[in-house]
């Protein structure tokens, strides 16, 4: 029985750990991997901008450029304003490979246990360290915050869309504080949904290939193959999220001025026609 079971349980680092140090400050393994991938992602689309041209090609290309065409319809399509919308696609479309190769890339041979310094594996998926997860929320909601509130003009503009009535009625305002609590909680939702699925996915393989031992890679190739699929998932629901906090908010702001100069357009009308 030893032959196809290990003697002990299978071992999963979730949190990062140390791998090196630059003076004071140390790398994780999640950062040098997320530091790899960011390498690998920006070497890639050079070689993919080279060689694209107006008849389309098929390979690897064209799967580049079919994730490209997804995304950016899927922020154009999302604002009222479709030049608005446009301005945005370089964004999102870099956060989705960003998170789609880090996903990928997490699940070939060699990341995780397989290679250790210290104790610790050399190399860790960036999207399975929740403080990775954290970051991108952060800096995707301070990215949809920044431009909403551009968009509206004002700060105040930007926070009348929590209000669907007067801030005067007790009940009016009580959910537009609740609104604006629930907007505040969407970096944690974004960062905690996609961090969990990329651990849970570590440790469902990891189990896996335990119970396999020496037949290991059968046991555990499923689970792999599934998690392919979970991880353009999660890529897709954390851009597809990102993108409607944004668009709502710009949508509603572009509402509010439209409907604000609909009585001077009118009074020009008028004006002109006496």
């Amino acid at each position: 029985m030893r032959l196809f079971f290990a003697s002990s349980g299978p071992v999963v680092h979730i949190a990062p750990g140390p791998v090196f140090h630059l003076g004071s400050l140390a790398i994780t393994n999640s950062i040098f991997y997320g530091w790899i991938c960011s390498a690998v992602l920006i070497i890639t689309f050079i070689w993919v901008a080279r060689r694209i041209t107006i008849k389309p090609k098929g390979g690897f290309i064209q799967y580049v450029e079919i994730g490209a065409d997804f995304i950016t319809n899927l922020v154009v399509n999302a604002f009222d304003d479709k030049k608005k919308g446009r301005k945005y696609v370089p964004y999102f479309v870099t956060l989705f490979f960003f998170i789609l190769v880090n996903n990928w890339l997490g699940l070939i041979p060699g990341v995780g246990e397989a290679i250790k310094v210290g104790g610790l594996p050399l190399l860790r998926p960036f999207t399975g360290d929740l403080d990775g997860t954290l970051a991108m929320g952060v800096i995707t909601m301070s990215v949809v915050y920044f431009s909403s509130i551009r968009e509206s003009g004002s700060i105040r503009n930007y926070l009348r869309h929590f209000f669907v009535g007067s801030p005067a009625n007790p009940l009016y305002l009580i959910i537009g504080l609740l609104e604006m609590f629930t907007d505040m909680t969407r970096v944690f939702s974004l960062s905690l949904r996609l961090f969990l699925n990329v651990a849970i996915g570590e440790i469902v393989i990891a189990v896996f290939s335990y119970l396999g031992h020496v037949l290991a890679p059968l046991t555990a190739t499923p689970f792999t193959l599934l998690e392919f699929f979970v991880g353009a998932l999660q890529a897709y629901i954390f851009c597809i999220l990102s993108i409607m906090y944004l668009a709502i908010a710009v949508n509603h702001a572009h509402h509010n001025l439209t409907e604000e100069d609909v009585p001077e357009t009118i009074g020009m009308e008028l004006e002109t026609i006496e």
